[in-house]
């Protein structure tokens, strides 16, 4: 470069998140999680829900003793996904929405589940969700009431 030569000035480019405004994205507000594909049926329930509001929402199987590493992935990155709201069902020892709360600031909304090995009917999965250390919040619907989970978060989402 001779001395006559004036310096090249880089290009400069907009923010990513201004060159984006405006631009509506489809991504889910709502996450429904279950520990197995056998609660699936019942979780059918809270997508229905939140379908018929006209809330997106993603339904996913993981569990929270064989896939705690995939649990914790999920609930750490789901408010950068677009998540506000998660809602998790399990039945037993309903570890899911503890975990998914321990690993996320977001709203966990948690549904216990019956299954044919289920105590007192619901009341193993019941004190499980309801039972959370301090720091570690769960909202907690009736026993197989994924309904009242995603009408719950929809008020979450409104407020």
């Amino acid at each position: 470069m001779s001395a006559e030569e004036p310096p090249t000035v880089p290009p400069t480019y907009e923010e990513p998140s201004v060159e984006f405004e405006g631009v509506e994205m489809d991504l889910p507000q709502v996450g429904i999680l279950m520990g197995s594909n056998s609660d699936l049926p019942a979780m059918e329930a809270a997508e229905k829900e939140l379908t018929d509001r006209g809330i997106r929402c993603e339904v996913k199987v993981m569990s929270a003793h064989r896939q705690p590493d995939t649990v914790a992935e999920y609930a750490r990155n789901a408010r950068s996904r677009g998540l506000r709201v998660i809602i998790a069902g399990a039945g037993l020892s309903a570890a899911l929405p503890g975990v998914v709360a321990a690993h996320s600031d977001l709203p966990v909304i948690g549904v216990p589940l019956t299954s044919r090995t289920s105590v007192a009917g619901g009341l193993d999965a019941l004190l499980s969700i309801t039972q959370m250390p301090p720091g570690v919040p769960v909202a907690c619907v009736g026993v197989d009431n994924p309904r009242n989970a995603a009408v719950l978060a929809a008020r979450i989402l409104a407020a």
